[in-house]
């Protein structure tokens, strides 16, 4: 694939450690504690495909998990070391390397872990039925498969493809498009601000979800390409021909944004 035409997940990764501190680290946590229904990953095996920031990587080590975190980006790869040696510098239960999840014969020698996770990845690898299928290579049976997928909008997600285009092939109009996603997406969030009056600031509502930062979301989102799509029947029914069953399922209601998924190999 032309690099050229690739955004720079990395680097987004890498500015936004920045804003990595325990309240953050404390929310991706709950996050992931809330979704997979376990207290604690002590003596499990985590794998972390696309592990970005290394935040979900560093989460799952606090929930006692050991972790294997990969990125095909090497600015991610620096992103999560950089993570790792602030926060748990020297970590011999956490492992770090380049790889990409569309290799089969690197993920063949990663072996199987129990949990799988990769949260909004696979859409972007230029090839999402392979990722999809390669991923369970890792899964071990009785396994968990925790993945996030961009919803399928039919026309609109057509647009946003295009607009992704133009944000990597045009760097001059990036600051435009960085501020048509503040336009937006930021009157829905003050709406739903004042409306469940929670918290005083809209950053804090959002750095709940995930532990994830609205600024650094919003230039992963309107430059996030290559672009794939799904609806979660297709999902689902992709999974359970595979042998897995679905456990949990959180989709974003039609709307913009990923369906989340939760399944167990069988």
């Amino acid at each position: 694939m032309n690099n050229s035409k690739i955004f720079d997940f990395g680097k987004n990764w890498k500015n936004f450690l920045n804003d990595i501190d325990e309240t953050r680290i404390n929310n991706s946590v709950s996050s992931l504690k809330s979704f997979t229904g376990l207290k604690n990953l002590i003596n499990l095996k985590f794998l972390d495909v696309g592990s970005g920031s290394g935040l979900s990587s560093l989460a799952a080590r606090r929930l006692g998990a050991s972790v294997y975190s990969f990125d095909y980006d090497e600015f991610s790869v620096e992103a999560t070391n950089s993570l790792k040696n602030k926060f748990s510098q020297g970590d011999r239960n956490w492992q770090i390397n380049q790889g990409s999840i569309l290799d089969e014969k690197f993920l063949k020698g990663l072996g199987e872990f129990d949990i799988v996770y990769s949260w909004g990845v696979l859409h972007h690898t230029g090839n999402m039925t392979k990722a999809l299928n390669n991923i369970d290579i890792n899964v071990k049976k009785e396994g968990l498969l925790f993945i996030a997928i961009y919803n399928d909008q039919g026309i609109k997600s057509i647009f946003w493809k295009k607009l992704k285009y133009i944000y990597v092939r045009y760097r001059i109009l990036r600051p435009l498009l960085i501020l048509f996603g503040y336009v937006l997406f930021l009157p829905s969030k003050i709406f739903k601000f004042f409306l469940k009056k929670i918290g005083s600031k809209i950053q804090t509502k959002f750095q709940k979800r995930r532990g994830m930062s609205f600024y650094y979301d919003i230039v992963d989102w309107i430059g996030g390409y290559p672009f794939e799509v799904s609806t979660p029947e297709k999902i689902i029914h992709f999974y359970l021909s595979k042998g897995y069953n679905l456990i949990k399922l959180k989709t974003c209601k039609g709307k913009l944004g990923c369906n989340e998924f939760l399944f167990k190999k069988i």
